[in-house]
């Protein structure tokens, strides 16, 4: 019996396409090959005995400000967050003890600000309110297909304040590291800048690149937020909508090919097992490659200069690697004032910003472009135990150390099977620099290398973006431009939704609430 859409693919952004068409009342089917849907968004139980581990993203941003988790009506189905606030902390390397919080809440932020450098508090406040109502606009223009007058709509009638509109515009063209140092003085707010936003992969030195920085404000205006129980959680919340409105959850099940008419249209999916589930619609809900090279690599309707564009995205080198570690206490970071009595403390409630210097980023991005693993790793650290007791048992925490700069495919000879435990004790070492001790309370540890995110989740190249995020590989020329209006134009019911669409990568959910309109907009064309 035909279904009338398959989902290939469990990610959060399949799962939301997903439950808005079993909402809208059609039949929906999603397949998964791994055990456990979520992809990218997934906390498993049986990684380090009595710990929730996440086994990709942790920290949940942008989605708050789509309208997903509210018309979804996630908490319904269990979904609870907790606000991350302070949402980042940046130590000061220099041993004065002093630290940089950001808060959700602005004037907070230019408060802590203000103990570092008075002069750029007041930057601050006027940065937040330049770029924040330009990304506003740019902010809608997500929430719609990536088309040339979407992309006008979402920017009419915002302003672009700062020095003048001009100089915006020149910003928003040049290297994200460029903009913060013409906007603040200090070197350690330059650096926690910088640092974060280095989070979406490009250099601090790629032209273009302005808003990555400018995107700062937009963490006031939705805060951080962590999803009670582990990142996992907004996944198993959208599995049990889509089972609530009489949808189909397929999990150990491997898709083999989408299958094709052979003259324009879709037929439905075939399963590893070799069973066909024929389908009136069908969403790809994975890597493009993975799309186009092997679950289309029998669909003679597929164009053939799109197969090899599809071959020439830039995919990059990699991107970073994460120690997920339970530990006995959680990081005391030398220095910074602590709560008398408290096990946790304000900067463990948040993203821990650990990078001494933006040359130091330089350096760890130069050993990228070489091919080696960084000398002197970068991390970034997080203690989601400290605000959610339910993931660690009582009186131990996790800690998660993500690093930046790892190549997937090294060019010195070696092997990221041979060297994943000594680049792991690398990272740790670097925490350990800032809070001294950490490497005794480690109880155990599960590592995550670019090779090994690779194989979990189907990441080409260990690419948690799926394709790089460069200007040229954006908006409506992601994954490129016949392809970025979320479906296949020369086969009728083939549509995309992921990381390797528009918006890109990140939780978001835009995506997917993106691919989700589209289809219920051409419904009956595909019926």
């Amino acid at each position: 019996m035909s279904t009338d859409v398959a989902i290939v693919g469990s990610g959060h952004n399949g799962l939301i396409t997903a439950a808005y068409l079993a909402k809208a009342g059609h039949k929906v089917e999603v397949f998964e090959r791994r055990p456990v849907v979520g992809g990218a968004v997934c906390t498993q139980s049986d990684l380090i005995p009595g710990y929730k581990i996440d086994v990709g993203s942790s920290a949940h941003v942008m989605i708050h400000q789509t309208p997903v988790l509210r018309e979804l009506e996630l908490d319904r189905f269990g979904l609870e967050y907790i606000e991350m606030d302070p949402w980042a902390c940046y130590p000061l390397p220099d041993g004065s003890g002093r630290a940089i919080f950001f808060h959700k809440d602005i004037e907070k932020t230019c408060q802590s600000i203000a103990q570092v450098s008075p002069a750029d508090a007041d930057q601050y406040r006027k940065f937040c309110e330049a770029w924040g109502d330009l990304n506003e606009g740019v902010f809608q223009a997500f929430l719609r297909a990536p088309t040339p007058m979407n992309l006008v709509r979402g920017m009419v009638g915002r302003s672009l304040k700062g020095s003048n509109r001009t100089n915006m515009v020149r910003q928003l063209m040049a290297p994200y590291g460029q903009v913060v140092c013409e906007w603040f003085e200090h070197e350690a707010l330059r650096t926690a800048m910088i640092w974060l936003a280095a989070q979406s992969g490009p250099p601090p030195s790629e032209p273009g690149s302005g808003d990555f920085a400018g995107w700062h404000s937009m963490y006031h205006r939705s805060g951080m937020k962590r999803a009670k129980g582990g990142s996992g959680a907004l996944t198993q919340a959208l599995k049990a909508r889509i089972l609530a409105d009489g949808g189909l959850v397929h999990e150990n099940a491997p898709v083999r090919h989408i299958r094709t008419t052979g003259s324009g249209r879709v037929r439905g999916v075939e399963t590893e097992d070799g069973t066909f589930y024929p389908a009136k619609a069908v969403v790809a809900a994975c890597h493009i490659k993975t799309t186009v090279e092997t679950l289309l690599s029998a669909a003679t309707d597929f164009p053939d200069n799109l197969r090899l564009r599809t071959s020439q995205l830039r995919i990059g080198n990699g991107f970073g690697m994460i120690v997920r570690c339970a530990v006995s206490e959680l990081p005391r970071y030398t220095g910074i004032p602590t709560e008398p009595g408290a096990a946790s403390q304000p900067c463990h409630r948040g993203l821990q910003l650990l990078c001494p210097s933006r040359q130091a980023l330089d350096h760890a991005y130069a050993d990228y472009l070489a091919g080696r693993p960084p000398e002197k790793p970068l991390p970034l650290a997080m203690t989601f135990s400290a605000i959610d007791p339910t993931i660690a048992p009582e009186g131990k925490h996790t800690l998660f150390i993500w690093g930046q700069y790892h190549p997937y495919e090294l060019a010195n000879g070696e092997t990221w099977d041979d060297i994943r435990e000594r680049e792991a004790d690398k990272l740790i070492a670097a925490v350990d620099a800032y809070a001294p001790g950490v490497a005794d309370s480690i109880i155990d540890r599960y590592i995550q290398t670019p090779l090994d995110i690779e194989r979990l989740h189907g990441l080409h190249r260990g690419n948690v973006m799926h394709l790089e995020m460069s200007l040229d590989q954006m908006f409506t020329f992601r994954p490129m431009p016949e392809l970025s209006s979320y479906k296949v134009p020369s086969i009728t019911g083939l549509y995309l939704t992921g990381a390797s669409t528009h918006p890109g990568g990140g939780v978001w959910g835009a995506s997917g609430h993106n691919t989700a309109k589209v289809v219920l907009k051409e419904h009956r064309m595909w019926r």
